[in-house]
C-alpha cells in the first residue's frame, strides 16, 4: 500500500481546523499528529500514542535536526546576552544626537529593523527601545513607529539565511517529499527562492516608499493628523499605551558603546559566511585523494562549496563560535560577569521553547505525511501529488492557492512557524510532481518549486505581521509604546495592499513560472495602489 488514500488529509485538515478553533498552534499541531499515528495504528489509541512518541523521538535522532534546535536554541541565548548589555540604549543616545526631523528618525529605525534580523522579537523591542525616544522628540506619531518595527520583524527574518525563520524553512523544505528531485541543497533552494517572496521583499519596499513620499492613507493618514493637531503622538480613544520597556540591560547602558550592539551581529555574519564554503571544504576531506584542506578548496569552486553547504553545521559552529567570543567581549567591556553573561544566555534560551517545540512537532507532522505507510506514514504527499496530477490541475494556480491558504492560517493563528510546518510539506510535492507531469525539468522545475514555497512563506509572514494576535504584532505595539488597537488600525490597510498586489504577483507568477514577470505584475500593482488609494482616501 502506497498510502492511506484520502484518510491522509485528516491531519492537517484537522491542525488547520484546531488552529483557527483555538488558536493554539502547538496543540493543534499535536493533535493533528495524533490523528495521523491513530489512523496509521488502525484505530488503537495506545499504539498510536507509542507511535507519537516514537517519530517525536526520532525526528530528534538526527545530526541535522539537533543541530537546528541548538542553533535556534543557542540563537535566543545569543539575543539574551545581547539585550542584557545595554548596548541598545547606548545607539539610541549615539543616534538621539544626529537625528532631527522625522524622516530621517524613521529612516533610521528602517535601517535598524534591517540590521537586526536574527530574531523578530529583539527586532521590535530592541528597536523600539532604541527609536521610540528619537521618534517623540521629533514628533512622529507611535503609530508610524509601530507600522515600521513590524514590517522589519517577520519581513527581514524571513529573507536572510541567518536567522531561526530561514533555518527552520530549510529544515522543514529538506524533509519535504519531492525535494530530493531539484538536485540542489536546502541552502541554494532558500538563497535562489528569496527574490520570490514578493510580500516581505514588497513590504519593506513600501515602508521606504512611504517615508519618502509621505503618501500615508487610510487611519494612518488620521493618526498623523491628529499628532499633529493635537500634539499627542498616540490616540487615547483606542486605549492607554503600553508602558516604558524594560529590555534587561538599563543598568549597564551608561557603560555600553553602540559597537557593543553591532559586535555580535557582524561576528555571527562574517563566521557563518566563512564556514558556509568551509564546511563543505572539511567535508570532502578524506586522508587519500583530498588529504589536505588546500586539496580541498583546489577540488571545487567557491560557488559550488556555497551551493553544497551543510547549513545546519555551518550555522551551528558560527553561533557557538559568536556566543563564546562575544561573551568573552561584553566580560572584558564590564558589561556583565560571568555569572551574569550565564543568566542571560539562559533567559534567551528559555525564550525559544515554545519555537523548539513547534519546530519539533513540525518535524513530525511532516514525517507523518510524507512517509509511507510502510514507514509509518501516511503517504498523504504521494496520495496528493498523484491525484492533483492525475486531475489535471493546473500548475500556474499553485503559488496563488498556497498564498491566500497561508495568510488565511498565519493570520488566523498569528504564528508563520506553524503555517511552515503545516504548508510546506504540502505544496513541495504537488508543484514538484505538477511541474514534472508538464514535462518541466531543471531550472523550469526549480522554478516551479521555489515559487510555490515562496508563496506560503510570504502567506506565512502576512498572518504574522498583520494579524492583531501575532506575536510580533503585540511587541511592536509594545516597543512603540503604541496602543495594539491603533497598531493593528493603522497597519492593516498597508499589509493587506502589499498582500493584494503579491497575489497578483503570484498570479502571473505562476502563469509564467517566473520571477521577472511576478515582480513586473506586483510592481503594477502596488504603483497602481498608490496611486489611488492616497486620493480616495484624500476625497
Amino acid at each position: 500500500m502506497a498510502s492511506f488514500g484520502i484518510w491522509g488529509l485528516i491531519p492537517p485538515v484537522l491542525t488547520i481546523t484546531l488552529a483557527f478553533i483555538t488558536k493554539d498552534v502547538m496543540v493543534s499541531l499535536f493533535l493533528g499528529i495524533f490523528s495521523g499515528a491513530l489512523i496509521v495504528a488502525g484505530g488503537n489509541p495506545l499504539m498510536a500514542i507509542i507511535n507519537l512518541t516514537d517519530m517525536l523521538a526520532d525526528s530528534l535522532n538526527d545530526g541535522w535536526n539537533i543541530r537546528i534546535l541548538l542553533f535556534c536554541a543557542l540563537l535566543g541565548g545569543l539575543v539574551g546576552m545581547l539585550s542584557r548589555t545595554g548596548s541598545a540604549r547606548a545607539f539610541g543616545r549615539w543616534a538621539a544626537d544626529k537625528l532631527h526631523t522625522p524622516k530621517s528618525s524613521l529612516l533610521m529605525t528602517w535601517f535598524c529593523g534591517m540590521l537586526i534580523f536574527i530574531d523578530d522579537y529583539f527586532n521590535s523591542l530592541a528597536v523600539g527601545t532604541v527609536m521610540r525616544p528619537i521618534t517623540d522628540k521629533n514628533g512622529v506619531p507611535r503609530a508610524q513607529l509601530a507600522y515600521i518595527l513590524d514590517s522589519t520583524a517577520a519581513p527581514v527574518c524571513i529573507l536572510v539565511p541567518i536567522s531561526s525563520w530561514v533555518i527552520t524553512v530549510m529544515s522543514i523544505v529538506k524533509g519535504s517529499e519531492g525535494f530530493s528531485s531539484l538536485g540542489i541543497s536546502e541552502f541554494s533552494f532558500f538563497m535562489r527562492s528569496v527574490p520570490y517572496n514578493l510580500y516581505a521583499i514588497l513590504t519593506l519596499l513600501m515602508v521606504l516608499f512611504l517615508i519618502f513620499t509621505g503618501r500615508n492613507y487610510g487611519p494612518m493618514l488620521k493618526s498623523i493628523a491628529y499628532a499633529k493637531e493635537t500634539g499627542k503622538l498616540y490616540n487615547e480613544e483606542y486605549g492607554p499605551a503600553p508602558g516604558e520597556i524594560d529590555d534587561g540591560g538599563e543598568e549597564n547602558a551608561a557603560n555600553a558603546k553602540p559597537l557593543d550592539m553591532l559586535f555580535p551581529i557582524l561576528l555571527l555574519i562574517v563566521s557563518a559566511v566563512i564556514l558556509f564554503p568551509m564546511t563543505t571544504y572539511l567535508g570532502v576531506i578524506d586522508g587519500e585523494a583530498i588529504p589536505t584542506l588546500g586539496a580541498a578548496m583546489a577540488s571545487m569552486s567557491l560557488g559550488d562549496a556555497f551551493n553544497n553547504t551543510d547549513a545546519s553545521m555551518a550555522l551551528f559552529y558560527a553561533v557557538i563560535f559568536t556566543l563564546s567570543i562575544s561573551s568573552v567581549y561584553y566580560i572584558g567591556r564590564k558589561l556583565f560577569t560571568i555569572k551574569g553573561a550565564s543568566e542571560a544566555i539562559g533567559e534567551g534560551i528559555k525564550s525559544m521553547v515554545p519555537a523548539l517545540i513547534i519546530l519539533t512537532m513540525a518535524w513530525t507532522i511532516g514525517t507523518v505525511i510524507k512517509s509511507s505507510p510502510e514507514d509509518g506514514g501516511l503517504g498523504l504527499a504521494a496520495y496528493l501529488s498523484e491525484a492533483v496530477v492525475g486531475g489535471g490541475f493546473p500548475i500556474a494556480l499553485i503559488p496563488v492557492i498556497a498564498f491566500a491558504l497561508s495568510a488565511l492560517i498565519s493570520f488566523s493563528t498569528g504564528t508563520s512557524w506553524g503555517t511552515f510546518a503545516i504548508m510546506i510539506p504540502l505544496v513541495m510535492p504537488i508543484a514538484v510532481g505538477l511541474a514534472q507531469a508538464k514535462g518541466l525539468e531543471g531550472s523550469a522545475l526549480l522554478n516551479a518549486a521555489m515559487i510555490s514555497v515562496s508563496a506560503v512563506l510570504g502567506g506565512a509572514v502576512f498572518g504574522d505581521h498583520a494579524s492583531p494576535i501575532s506575536d510580533t504584532t503585540i511587541l511592536s505595539s509594545t516597543g512603540a509604546g503604541c496602543p495594539h488597537l491603533e497598531h493593528v488600525a493603522t497597519q492593516m490597510p498597508y499589509a493587506v495592499t502589499v498582500a493584494v498586489c503579491a497575489l497578483i504577483g503570484f498570479v502571473f507568477g505562476g502563469l509564467f513560472l517566473n520571477v521577472m514577470v511576478a515582480w513586473i505584475a506586483t510592481l503594477a500593482s502596488f504603483a497602481v495602489a498608490m496611486t489611488v488609494l492616497p486620493r480616495l482616501y484624500a476625497k
